[in-house]
């Protein structure tokens, strides 16, 4: 090594940070290539009594040097963090799994016991994995709480590497008694997708003990997210989930909502650009609702999301006392909608800016190919079997509802299998006629009807009040049966209520949706029964408040029924105020 590369490594190491159990080279941008070069960075480490972090992050280090800084590290048994972000700028893709690997092997034979370890920015991709797979699955990792790997270029095949060493050293720590409990998982631009995301979601599942997840820009769409929020429900000490700039649409985001029903030390959610949309939001309102108690932040920026479901959104979250920023910035509001969103937002510190709102959406024809095309690439999935409605409450691998203890939901009274068939007859063909020849079964339509279907029990909702009439038998029995099918689907979550009743607008024109999804050609009947049913005690205020903020700001889609559609106006302020 040349003089003045030794005098300049001096100078650099001069410049190193001591304490608190802490030998910094923190962005001395030194190229370590082999053992010469090393030799007075060695040489502090090796004379550092009680070193507990090392920090080698913004240096290039290759594979003879990290072999010398590796032997200086196998007496350092104290040694419990390390900081190797940005570590192999300029080396090739196949010296770093090596390097990694001397290192990592330092470790183990130390007997160090880490809590921290960060290898972001390292872009090593799957080999590179491998090459801390030893460490990971290592007596040195069972004490782990945090480990960062952003932007290293994991990609699938590194992320089902790095979840079977997790779910390894699970296994081997609880064998000793004292299981991983990993807090902070920080994994965001490595391309992950499904296959990556859902294998990590096992190994989250089963440590149970994050309190920070961060994966941003992977590539996950529905189904990995789907796998991420079952993952989520059984990490109760879940403070942080970022899961921003990947797609969920309304999949992806009911199940997470359904996730985060569970979760009560959420105190930051960003879902900015993932794509939620308005069925989405809607579904999250829900559960700002009615759960979350501490949350302070939530990021649902670009997200395709309307002027109305941007307010139930802006309702569900104005009494959160913990609350401080809402970003809602570069959705579909409109000049009028930011208007409207800045005025329901009373705490006017809580909202973000909306400089990129992107106006109000055009008219649905304009998207229907794309969300067809979206549907058709659901329908190839293996979990599309099932309604893509699944929104409401927890089921059973059978497709039964679940009650919050996990039993078996009952209707509460069984039908008579004459009365079942009459109903069924009924339902495939709707008359006034039929409704009266049922009598006082009629009311048993409402075992027809289930939170966890709500397109098959808006599409019933709506048969049944299209039979409307002032004729008063009929008007008597719509109403009861009504009023039986809404009091169930009314009785559960509020997350199970807001999904039923975004599917509904979705039918009736007052709301876009994804996929495939049939208008109804509206009557007033189904307006009258909608404005009956609201004033009945078990329609709450806020489901009133939700269905008056689409009604009012989608007037037009219900021009047909100018009439009904003023009575169920009227009578949805009254409720509402």
């Amino acid at each position: 090594m040349a003089s003045d590369d030794i005098a300049l490594l001096a100078d650099a190491l001069s410049k190193t940070h001591v304490g608190d159990g802490e030998l910094s080279f923190k962005g001395l941008g030194l190229k370590l290539d082999d053992a010469q070069s090393v030799e007075e960075l060695v040489r502090d480490i090796e004379q550092f009594r009680g070193l507990r972090a090392l920090r080698l992050e913004g240096n290039t280090v290759g594979v003879e040097a990290a072999r010398a800084i590796a032997k200086a590290l196998e007496d350092k048994d104290q040694l419990q963090r390390c900081y190797w972000s940005d570590m192999f700028t300029g080396r090739l893709r196949s010296e770093i799994p090596t390097a990694l690997k001397s290192l990592g092997s330092a470790l183990v034979t130390a007997g160090a016991r880490l809590t921290e370890l960060d290898l972001s920015d390292n872009a090593f991709g799957p080999d590179g994995v491998k090459g801390v797979e030893q460490l990971l699955k290592s007596p040195s990792c069972h004490s782990l709480r945090e480990l960062r790997l952003n932007n290293c270029g994991v990609g699938i095949g590194g992320g089902k590497i790095l979840a079977e060493a997790l779910i390894d050293c699970h296994r081997k720590s609880l064998a000793h008694g004292s299981p991983l409990r990993l807090r902070v998982f920080i994994a965001g631009r490595n391309r992950l997708e499904n296959e990556g995301a859902s294998a990590l979601a096992k190994a989250f599942q089963l440590m149970g003990s994050l309190e920070e997840v961060h994966m941003p820009q992977n590539g996950i769409n529905h189904a990995g997210v789907m796998a991420l929020a079952s993952a989520m429900r059984h990490n109760p000490d879940l403070r942080v989930l970022n899961l921003n700039d990947n797609t969920f649409t309304k999949r992806g985001t009911i199940a997470m909502a359904q996730a985060l029903r569970h979760l009560r030390n959420v105190q930051v959610i960003n879902f900015g650009d993932c794509l939620v949309r308005s069925e989405g939001a809607i579904a999250l309102a829900a559960v700002l609702r009615e759960g979350l108690p501490v949350l302070k932040e939530i990021n649902l920026s670009f997200g395709e999301i309307t002027e109305a479901a941007a307010l139930v959104v802006a309702q569900a979250v104005r009494d959160k006392p913990d609350m401080e920023k809402v970003d809602l910035n570069g959705n579909c509001l409109g000049e009028e909608g930011c208007d409207a969103l800045r005025e329901a937002m009373e705490k006017g510190d809580m909202l973000g800016s909306l400089s990129d709102d992107e106006g109000e959406p055009e008219d649905e024809d304009d998207d229907q190919d794309d969300h067809e095309n979206e549907d058709e690439e659901e329908d190839d999935d293996d979990d599309d079997d099932d309604d893509d409605d699944d929104a409401s409450d927890d089921c059973n691998e059978d497709g039964e509802i679940l009650n919050e203890n996990g039993t078996t939901k009952k209707d509460d009274s069984p039908e008579k299998p004459q009365s079942s068939a009459e109903i069924m007859s009924f339902l495939s063909c709707p008359s006034a006629e039929k409704l009266l020849q049922l009598g006082e079964t009629r009311t048993n339509v409402q075992q027809q009807v289930h939170a966890s279907d709500p397109h098959t029990a808006a599409e019933i909702l709506l048969k049944i009040s299209s039979l409307y009439s002032e004729q008063p038998e009929t008007k008597t029995a719509v109403l009861e049966t009504i009023d039986a099918v809404l009091k169930k689907l009314l009785s559960g979550s509020d997350l199970s209520s807001y999904c039923f009743l975004s599917t509904l607008l979705v039918m009736m024109g007052l709301l876009k949706g994804e996929g495939k999804v049939k208008k109804v050609p509206l009557v007033p009947g189904q307006l009258l029964c909608l404005e009956h049913a609201v004033q009945q005690e078990y329609f709450p205020q806020h489901v009133a408040l939700l269905l008056h903020t689409f009604t009012s700001r989608n007037s037009e889609a219900l021009e047909s029924c100018s009439s009904a559609r003023e009575r169920l106006s009227s009578t949805l302020e009254k409720k509402c105020h």
